[in-house]
């Protein structure tokens, strides 16, 4: 894609959706943290359901340590990988009260120190709780990235660059979230479906998926 067709592709998204957003539920910026790294190898869907109740008791890291590990791991054993997360939320706890006042830090290369939190999660934080522009690549974006040509890489840092130098200033902020939300309900793993998409003839995917029949 050349800068005028990124252009357009963002433009589109952005009219179809003005203000996308994670589809993970919070209250505030730790339990953002906190539901960002639980959602590793989760579904929102599924990290949403077991933090309900779990956000209702627990709104700062002092009343996540409070809790006890035991008692994060009643709440958060329906999602993968429970008894690991617990471990690394507990800790990241323990490290935000001890050392940063209970207050979540901005800065990803101290985000990055806590435990359980990569660059991914890092770049999610950043950008919606304190409005960075940051690219948080996961399966979604590194998919849609490669398969549409607007960020080809090898890797998610790869794409993440890529989007850095590409994304035009207006979108950069929102450009993640429209990203995983395309990814996510039109341009899918298995089978993407093409003659629903907004951006299709801006997409160097050459094989297009037609419309099935019962879609008219």
């Amino acid at each position: 894609m050349n800068k005028t067709q990124i252009f357009e592709f963002f433009s589109r998204l952005a009219e179809a959706n003005p203000a996308p957003r994670t589809e993970l539920e919070y209250g505030n910026d730790y339990q953002l943290l906190i539901a960002v790294v639980l959602s590793a190898q989760a579904t929102d869907v599924g990290v949403n359901k077991a933090t309900r109740a779990l956000f209702r008791e627990v709104e700062t890291p002092a009343q996540m340590v409070a809790l006890g590990e035991e008692g994060l791991k009643r709440h958060i054993k329906t999602i993968g990988l429970y008894n690991a997360k617990a471990k690394n939320v507990m800790a990241l706890s323990e490290i935000l009260v001890r050392d940063f006042d209970g207050e979540v830090p901005r800065e990803r290369d101290v985000l990055t120190t806590l435990p359980g939190v990569g660059r991914k999660t890092a770049n999610v934080v950043m950008n919606t709780a304190f409005g960075e522009e940051t690219f948080a690549v996961d399966t979604h974006i590194f998919r849609v990235g490669n398969r549409t040509g607007l960020a080809p890489g090898k890797t998610p840092l790869a794409v993440e660059q890529k989007l850095e130098k590409r994304v035009p200033g207006p979108f950069r902020r929102d450009a993640h979230h429209w990203l995983i939300l395309h990814g996510r309900y039109v341009c899918k793993a298995r089978k993407p479906e093409c003659w629903r998409c907004i951006v299709a003839d801006l997409c160097r995917y050459k094989p297009k998926t037609p419309a099935p029949a019962s879609a008219g």
